[in-house]
């Protein structure tokens, strides 16, 4: 089980660290700019997409569930129409995106705090972005059935192709061109639909094989259709209160002005980073606990969910141990503004605390997109952010400012953890 772990986990960690550094590396370019103002147009315009991608995440955690699942049944039809039927979906909502973008940056940032400078900047930004909806959704879908497929070789080689390219792009649009956050956003644009046809030629030179002629029949299903909706209306709701939490605390770190939004939106990058680790391994559990769920076989599930935590919770020692002696430089890696690395010493205790408060929502989320517990998702999501995030941002804040809201956001990431152990007998059958 271990060796199966991390034949998983591996390609999956070293994709998924690729994202939060190419964060880190355009927070760094907008750092080392002559205002704060861009590290927070960065983060604010971030806040959006992070919002509409990881609301519609579940075209990637569906996707690899039911293929998964499909997978472990040794049903090849259903293997080649969940594909089509998610990339359908995918296409009809990006383009959705593009046709409302201007409601969606009004309404944006009405709801975003921050100052008028740091929002001119944002638009900017996010008027170039939101053309690369179609190649990421697709990409959600093109990555989520190869994991399924149990295949986290060619998502690593995606997710490095598509960061380094955008890196380069970046590089070169910030340094050598002189542009700023429109820079940023089209480098972002150039990389996303070069790795689309990338992941295209993937599928058709990898897996031909899989690709069953469509059969109307089948993509359009009843009880396919609304089992996808079904589970994907759920884990919609879950992603959506995820990334609101996570955008209310951004909203309220630009509340406590610039230099605050800057040195938390510093702090979230090793926030991300932790995450993105972690992820490696909760995408195992998605890909292992759909086959055995498929398979219906629960003694494989039950020993799947048991090493997957216990590596989360080692793992999660010597990032707690980097953290606490590498604040330092991590922070000057990012800026080279003393007076935010300055701000950031006070704050380096919620960084530190990061892995050990957060480690087992990672795993779990993984475990339940595999065996497709959408439902019992979206109630622990729904309890930790309105029960405990905010009661405690509301009481805490006003008391302790800034660490009112570190401790806010580290209570709502134990208490995830908390809450899907326990709902985890009657969702996923474990005793």
């Amino acid at each position: 089980m271990n060796k199966s772990i991390l034949r998983l986990a591996i390609p999956n960690i070293i994709s998924n660290l690729t994202v939060p550094i190419l964060g880190m590396v355009d927070i760094a370019l907008m750092g080392h700019l002559e205002s704060a103002v861009y590290i927070g147009a960065i983060g604010l315009g971030g806040v959006i997409f992070n919002v509409l991608y990881m609301s519609l995440g579940f075209l990637r955690m569906g996707t690899t569930g039911f293929t998964a699942q499909a997978l472990g049944k040794a049903d090849n039809s259903e293997i080649a129409h969940g594909l089509y039927r998610a990339f359908a979906v995918a296409l009809i909502l990006a383009g959705l995106l593009i046709i409302l973008q201007i409601p969606i940056e009004k309404l944006s940032f009405f709801l975003l705090d921050g100052s008028e400078e740091v929002k001119i900047l944002a638009r900017e930004y996010f008027y170039i972005r939101i053309y690369a909806a179609p190649a990421t959704l697709g990409l959600f879908v093109i990555m989520g059935w190869f994991v399924g497929l149990q295949n986290t070789i060619i998502p690593m080689l995606l997710s490095i192709s598509i960061n380094v390219l955008n890196i380069g792009f970046n590089l070169y649009f910030v340094n050598v061109l002189k542009m700023d956050v429109d820079g940023v956003a089209l480098g972002t644009v150039l990389a996303q639909y070069s790795g689309l046809f990338l992941g295209l030629a993937f599928i058709f030179r990898k897996e031909a094989s899989r690709l069953y002629p469509i059969r109307k029949a089948v993509l359009f299903q009843l009880e396919h259709l609304m089992r996808f909706f079904k589970v994907n209306r759920d884990i919609l709701i879950r992603s959506v209160f995820l990334i609101l939490t996570l955008s209310f605390f951004t909203s309220e770190s630009a509340a406590l002005g610039n230099q605050v939004l800057a040195v938390n939106s510093m702090i979230l990058q090793y926030f991300f980073v932790f995450s993105y680790f972690m992820d490696g391994f909760a995408f195992a559990g998605e890909a292992l606990i759909g086959k055995y769920t498929g398979k219906n076989d629960g003694v494989l599930v039950k020993l799947a969910v048991k090493k997957l935590l216990l590596w989360g919770l080692v793992l999660s020692v010597p990032f707690v141990f980097f953290y606490s002696i590498a604040y330092q430089p991590l922070f000057s890696l990012i800026t080279d503004n003393d007076a935010l690395i300055t701000l950031a010493y006070e704050y380096r205790y919620w960084m530190i605390l990061i892995p050990f408060t957060t480690f087992a929502a990672f795993i779990w989320d993984g475990i339940y997109i595999g065996a497709t517990a959408s439902v019992a998702m979206r109630n622990t999501m729904l309890i930790a952010s309105l029960g405990v995030f905010l009661p405690a941002w509301y009481f805490l804040q006003p008391l302790y400012a800034n660490h009112g809201l570190w401790i806010a956001f580290h209570l709502f990431m134990l208490s995830r953890g908390l809450l899907m152990t326990l709902f985890s007998g009657k969702a996923i059958g474990l005793k």
